[in-house]
């Protein structure tokens, strides 16, 4: 067994140094017939060693990590997840998965409107994707997403805003105050002078 090994690898070697030096005496015949001798899972096991001795295995993105996801997920579509949120794209993927991403971001688009008439249609367009799609006339994963009530959207809109202007009014007046606060140190600067 040991001698069959060492002959495999003096082949595997030979083989690789006729690859590198392009040794043109050694027919194209004679790699085919040498590669045919030589053990498949032998040359794969060579091939990983010698790209293991040149660097090509360092500095990986996982190296040390666990890997992201594992065979036990109970996610069907981690991989999906996975591509969508790597390649950072949008609008593409089954209709549960973008209803969730526009669930969880929901919020932050009925900010950037200004009316409650706005707030309003937006909820209710979502929800009747979300009804849509739980129809599943398309297929895919099943749509867990909650529909939202349109009122309770609206004051929590309202909320939102009441807060956000409370601190900008608060902010308002810290530099009012922390001006003057300076343009009176400065005419008592100036006064002592």
């Amino acid at each position: 067994m040991g001698r069959e090994a060492e002959e495999r690898r003096r082949r595997l070697e030979r083989i690789a140094g006729v690859r590198a030096s392009g040794d043109a005496e050694y027919g194209r015949d004679a790699q085919e017939d040498e590669k045919r001798r030589v053990d498949p899972a032998a040359r794969a096991d060579y091939l990983v060693r010698d790209a293991m001795a040149q660097g090509a295995f360092d500095n990986l993105k996982y190296a040390g990590k666990p890997l992201p996801q594992t065979v036990g997920d109970p996610d069907p579509d981690w991989w999906l997840k996975g591509l969508i949120q790597r390649e950072n794209l949008t609008g593409l993927g089954p209709r549960a998965l973008l209803l969730r991403t526009e669930d969880a971001e929901l919020d932050e688009t009925l900010d950037r409107r200004y009316t409650e008439a706005q707030v309003r249609a937006v909820v209710e367009d979502f929800n009747a994707r979300v009804i849509d799609a739980r129809r599943q006339l398309q297929g895919g994963p099943p749509v867990t997403t909650k529909l939202r009530d349109v009122e309770q959207e609206v004051r929590r809109w309202q909320e939102r805003r009441r807060v956000r202007a409370d601190a900008a009014r608060q902010a308002r007046e810290a530099e009012q105050a922390e001006a003057a606060a300076a343009r009176r140190r400065r005419w008592r600067w100036l006064r002592r002078r």
